[in-house]
């Protein structure tokens, strides 16, 4: 990975990252740290699911209506009922499988054979991150495409359980951007995160919450931004957004405007 010029990325006390950040006019990475180290993906992994669901439906990539409301939900609102339907539909870990396959994924991976049915604990890097952005901007037919980036340029502000999705990119830049956030391990008052059977010896990390910014940012999608992040135990979703925003705000993204402060998570 050839790097042009690094951001000097500034990683919060206590935080494990990874990241990549690719200028698309130069054909260089302008940031990276740690690129390949896997994570658990969150809902960073519903990219896979909707170009897996995309991949045959070609030449006109004509959508269901029924699947296409599921989708949308699913990249806007990153709505996890959504993703676990295609999970089950279209074959679970061999999604991920034929994936990888195709896009040439490198460091990416099923969730563990303890935990088949937990999408979100499909392995990813920032590398292989940035690898499935240029497949969508730059080799997908033009209808995945347009789908695929349309959505994820229209993100609600919360996603449809209760979490605020304006962390990191949506929040330390100014649009245009297109996101698709991750967050595993924190808990609200319906237990979201409480999954006391996660797997404790693995060389993906299950247990410290995570929080993962990707997408794109500036005009004609200049810069693709990928950062994972798994934060110290008992670390708050607010306190992990503002780290993540904060570390966000550090790097070197071409064509970025970054906002004059950074908010908090609300």
């Amino acid at each position: 990975m050839k790097l042009l010029r690094s951001g000097e990325a500034v990683v919060p006390v206590g935080v494990t990252a990874g990241i990549a950040v690719f200028d698309r006019q130069t054909g260089q990475f302008t940031d990276v740290v740690d690129p390949d180290r896997q994570f658990r993906s969150a809902s960073v992994v519903k990219l896979l699911l909707v170009l897996d669901f995309l991949w045959d439906r070609g030449p006109a990539y004509d959508i269901p209506a029924a699947d296409k409301a599921r989708l949308e939900v699913m990249l806007r609102s990153s709505d996890d009922d959504a993703a676990s339907y295609y999970w089950d539909h279209l074959g679970g870990s061999a999604i991920i499988d034929r994936m990888v396959l195709l896009l040439g994924l490198t460091h990416t991976a099923g969730p563990p054979v303890t935990h088949p049915g937990f999408w979100g604990y499909a392995a990813f890097t920032a590398a292989d991150t940035v690898r499935i952005y240029r497949y969508l901007l730059d080799q997908a037919p033009a209808p995945v495409r347009d789908f695929v980036m349309g959505n994820l340029q229209q993100p609600t502000r919360y996603g449809t359980d209760g979490f605020d999705q304006y962390f990191g990119i949506a929040s330390a830049f100014e649009p245009p951007f297109a996101i698709k956030q991750g967050w595993s391990g924190y808990l609200d008052s319906s237990g979201y995160g409480r999954d006391k059977n996660k797997p404790k010896d693995a060389a993906v990390d299950f247990v410290r919450a995570a929080l993962h910014t990707t997408g794109t940012v500036g005009p004609d999608h200049r810069a693709i931004v990928a950062v994972y992040t798994l934060h110290p135990a008992g670390t708050g979703y607010g306190k992990a957004c503002a780290d993540t925003t904060a570390l966000t705000r550090t790097l070197n993204v071409p064509g970025a405007v970054k906002t004059p402060g950074v908010p908090d998570c609300q």
